[in-house]
C-alpha cells in the first residue's frame, strides 16, 4: 500500500526497486542493453524496415540475420592471464548528487577480476587506474591530464559527461567507452559500445510506428535531466517518421493522484501509443494508474520497469506494456556467469541477480566481457593483443556481436554517429501471470533507420 510523505510516494518498491536505482541523469542511456545480460542470446525474427536478428538454440552462441554464429571466448575454460599488464584509465563520474555512477566502477572492476583469472585480454592481465570525475569539464581534464601521466594504454570511459578527448587524441591513447552521453560524444575519436539515448529511443519510435502502427504518440517524461534527454531523442525519432506526438511531464516524485494525472493527460487524444519514461517507482505509479484510469492505449518503456521488483508490485496491471531492451530469459553459461561475478557485489545470492536490475554498472560488466571476447578472437587470428590493436580491431571488424548476444558490432555505421558501435535492440512485452516474452517479430529492431 501506498503511504504519503510530505506529497510523496513513499512504499516497499521505491525504498528498494529492483537492486539499483537508476540514477536520474541517464535515465534510458543504454537501458535497451542491459537486457543482453539477462540471456545467452537476443533472439530476432523479421521486423521491417529493422534489421533481422535471429539467436541460435544453444546457450552459448549467437547469429545475426546475415552473419555466422558468435561463441563468446570469456568462459571458465581460459586460465589465468599471465601476459604483460595492460593498463587501463578507467574514467567515471562519482560523488555528485544526480550523476553518482560507482556502481559503473565496481561492476568493472569485479568483471576485470573474473577476467585476470580467466585469460584477461588476450591472454594480458589487466590493471586499472581508476580515476573519478565530478560532472565538470575541469574535473574530466584533470583525469585525462593524471591518466596520461600515468602513460596508460587505453582509456576506458565509464560515464563521463565531458571526455577530454583533444589530450587522448594528443597522447595517441585509444578511447573506448560504455556510452556516449551529449552530442559530441556521437562524433569522438573515440569507440562506445552502446548508443546511449539516440539509439534507444530510435528504436522505441520504430516499434511505434511498425508495430503499433502509430501516427500519434503521447509521451510522459519527468522533469530530471535524463528524462529530458530521453524525451528529446524520441521526439526527434518520431519526428523524422513523420508521427504526431505530445508530451507531458511531473515531477522526480509524484503521489498515486500524480501518476494518474499525467496517464490521463498523456491519454486524454486517444494516442495510438504511450511512451513512459519514468523509472524505479516511477514505473510503478505508472502502470498502477493506467490500470486504475481503465486506460487500454498500449505503452513502451524502458527496460528497468520490466524488472523482477517492478512486476512483483504491478503484477497484471502491466498488462498492455511494451519494454525497450528485453528478451526472453534463458539461462545460459554466459548468464551463469554474470550471476557469479555481480552477486558478490551485490550483496545477493547468485539465484537473484536481476539483469533488468542491474542499472548502468551492468552496461560495464557487458563492455568489459565484450573487450575481453574482442581480445581473444583478435589474438586468435595472429595479431598481438596491445590497446591500439584491439581498438582498430573494434572499429574494423565486422563479425562481432555484443558478449553473448546476436546483436551486431557496427562501429562507424553512420556517420553522423561515428562512434557509436551498436544499433539493434530486442524488445519484449508483459503477459498475464508474470511473464515477460519477446515481442513477436521485433526481437531484434535496428535503430539506424529513425536516427535523425
Amino acid at each position: 500500500m501506498f503511504e504519503i510523505f510530505g506529497g510523496t510516494i513513499m512504499n516497499t518498491a521505491q525504498r528498494n526497486i529492483g537492486q539499483r536505482s537508476m540514477a536520474r541523469f541517464t535515465l534510458g542511456a543504454g537501458l535497451a542493453v542491459i537486457a543482453l545480460l539477462g540471456s545467452a542470446c537476443s533472439s530476432a525474427s523479421k521486423s521491417s524496415p529493422a534489421t533481422a536478428v535471429t539467436s541460435a538454440s544453444t546457450a552459448d552462441t549467437a547469429t545475426s540475420g546475415t552473419g555466422t554464429a558468435n561463441t563468446a571466448t570469456t568462459g571458465t575454460e581460459l586460465g589465468a592471464a599471465t601476459g604483460e599488464k595492460l593498463l587501463i584509465g578507467l574514467v567515471n563520474t562519482e560523488g555528485t548528487p544526480g550523476i553518482d555512477f560507482p556502481d559503473i566502477r565496481k561492476d568493472i572492476l569485479a568483471t576485470t577480476d573474473y577476467l585476470n583469472a580467466h585469460g584477461g585480454f588476450g591472454g594480458r592481465p589487466i590493471e586499472y587506474v581508476p580515476c573519478i570525475a565530478k560532472g565538470t569539464p575541469e574535473s574530466s581534464q584533470a583525469c585525462a591530464q593524471e591518466l596520461v601521466g600515468k602513460k596508460v594504454d587505453l582509456i576506458l570511459l565509464g560515464l563521463d559527461l565531458f571526455p577530454d578527448y583533444k589530450t587522448y587524441t594528443s597522447a595517441n591513447i585509444p578511447v573506448i567507452g560504455v556510452l556516449p552521453i551529449l552530442p559530441a560524444d556521437y562524433t569522438a575519436n573515440a569507440l562506445f559500445i552502446t548508443g546511449g539515448n539516440a539509439t534507444v529511443m530510435s528504436a522505441a519510435a520504430v516499434v511505434a510506428r511498425d508495430h503499433f502502427k502509430a501516427k500519434t504518440v503521447g509521451i510522459i517524461s519527468s522533469s530530471n535531466a535524463g528524462s529530458a534527454q530521453s524525451a528529446a531523442a524520441v521526439q526527434a525519432s518520431l519526428d523524422v517518421a513523420g508521427i504526431k506526438w505530445k508530451q507531458v511531464t511531473g515531477g522526480d516524485d509524484e503521489t498515486d493522484a500524480g501518476f494518474q494525472g499525467l496517464m490521463r493527460e498523456a491519454a486524454k487524444d486517444k494516442p495510438d501509443v504511450i511512451i513512459s519514461l519514468y523509472a524505479d517507482s516511477g514505473c510503478i505509479g505508472m502502470m498502477r494508474g493506467r490500470a486504475a484510469l481503465g486506460i487500454t492505449i498500449p505503452v513502451i518503456t524502458t527496460g528497468i520497469c520490466s524488472s523482477k521488483q517492478v512486476l512483483k508490485e504491478v503484477g497484471d496491471d502491466a498488462l498492455g506494456w511494451v519494454f525497450a531492451g528485453v528478451n526472453e530469459s534463458v539461462d545460459s553459461p554466459q548468464r551463469n556467469i554474470m550471476r557469479k561475478i555481480l552477486a558478490p557485489v551485490l550483496g545477493v545470492p547468485e539465484a537473484d541477480v536481476d539483469a533488468s536490475g542491474l542499472g548502468l554498472g551492468g552496461l560495464g560488466y557487458m563492455t568489459v566481457m565484450s573487450l575481453a571476447d574482442y581480445s581473444n578472437k583478435m589474438v586468435a587470428s595472429g595479431t598481438a593483443m596491445t590497446a591500439k590493436a584491439l581498438y582498430t580491431y573494434l572499429g574494423t571488424s565486422k563479425d562481432l556481436k555484443l558478449f553473448s548476444s546476436a546483436a551486431p558490432i557496427e562501429c562507424g555505421a553512420l556517420p553522423k554517429y561515428s562512434s557509436v558501435c551498436s544499433y539493434i535492440f530486442p524488445f519484449a512485452e508483459y503477459a498475464a501471470g508474470g511473464k515477460v516474452l519477446n515481442l513477436k517479430g521485433f526481437e531484434g529492431v535496428s535503430s539506424k533507420d529513425l536516427l535523425p
